[in-house]
């Protein structure tokens, strides 16, 4: 492993490095092997990817316009969304629904007769974060969601698939890798810290994954280019996590505040001592909640304040622009 300062390789999560890697024509066949990877035994092969705007609006003015990571198209129609998303969002998964809506409504075929037949879409989400409502199972790291029925689980509507990473659950070592898409996580997880190509991930598609990432290969355009995104993805970390923290310290403070003043009321029915108990209870609760929403806001703030356009910061951080409420 590599200091940062020493780093051989590009960070994978940052947008350079992302886009470089998996969005260019020259590198589809990398993105190609990944998504084949990624469905093995669940879908057919891909065979060829054509990259497409990844900017859609909708049908009329109300509808909202979605620009994604990467929007791509396969040889038989088949589209695919593949977003990274950097930092946690409170409704992501809403997100990631109501993006996948707009290539299903581009399929509409108008002027003429048409049965409503649909190509699959799928949403492909590599997280830099972890769901807060699986955080406690470290081994549920690979999401694959289709509509199913309740009862029996079996899917209903196969033509709509949803894929999550939550890329900081995986932390299998080099000798640990096991299967293919195993050692893709792997790449793309440890791919800034690595030093050299490990000797695990052999064959065409990761020499040229290393090569195309080593960052003496870069040209003085795509260095600065990289210098300035990994930079962008340093300081986002560090404002969130900043934010979060003072902001959850202050609300929990307030909120233990807020809780002790219900419990003493409480208290004078059911007793001082259990009446407090109920009001520190009830102030953890309410000290989570405005720590969240402080949070979000004070890392708004700084990324404003630190040169980051106000739209960016808004998707960076799932808020909605008041215009689209």
């Amino acid at each position: 492993m590599l200091s940062s300062m020493a780093a051989q390789y590009i960070n994978f999560f940052t947008d350079f490095g992302f886009k470089k890697l998996f969005g260019t024509e020259v590198n589809k066949d990398l993105l190609m092997d990944f998504l084949n990877e990624l469905l093995r035994g669940q879908e057919k092969p891909i065979r060829n990817l054509t990259y497409t705007n990844p900017a859609r609006l909708g049908a009329n003015e109300v509808d909202r316009k979605a620009i994604f990571d990467l929007y791509c198209e396969t040889e038989t129609g088949e589209r695919f969304i593949v977003e990274l998303q950097k930092a946690k969002q409170k409704f992501f998964k809403d997100r990631s629904l109501f993006y996948a809506t707009f290539p299903i409504q581009e399929q509409a075929v108008s002027g003429c007769a048409w049965d409503f037949e649909l190509k699959a879409v799928y949403t492909v989400a590599i997280l830099d974060f972890v769901f807060d409502e699986d955080k406690d199972d470290p081994n549920k790291y690979h999401y694959v969601v289709k509509l199913a029925d309740q009862e029996t689980h079996r899917v209903f509507y196969d033509k709509l698939t949803f894929v999550y990473l939550e890329m900081p659950k995986f932390t299998k070592t080099e000798d640990q890798l096991e299967t293919r898409f195993d050692k893709w996580l792997y790449a793309i997880r440890n791919l800034g810290n690595l030093d050299h190509c490990p000797s695990a991930l052999r064959g065409r598609i990761f020499k040229k994954f290393f090569d195309k990432a080593q960052i003496a290969n870069l040209g003085p355009e795509d260095r600065k280019s990289y210098e300035a995104s990994l930079k962008y993805y340093r300081d986002l970390n560090n404002v969130i996590n900043t934010a979060r923290e003072e902001a959850a310290a202050q609300a929990h403070q307030e909120g233990r505040q807020e809780g002790r003043q219900e419990g003493r009321q409480e208290g004078e029915q059911i007793g001082l001592e259990k009446g407090e108990q109920i009001g520190l209870e009830k102030g953890e609760k309410i000290g989570l909640e405005k720590g969240e929403q402080m949070g979000l806001r004070k890392a708004f703030e700084r990324l404003r304040g630190s040169g980051v356009p106000e739209l960016e910061a808004r998707k960076m951080l799932g808020i909605i622009p008041p215009e689209e409420t």
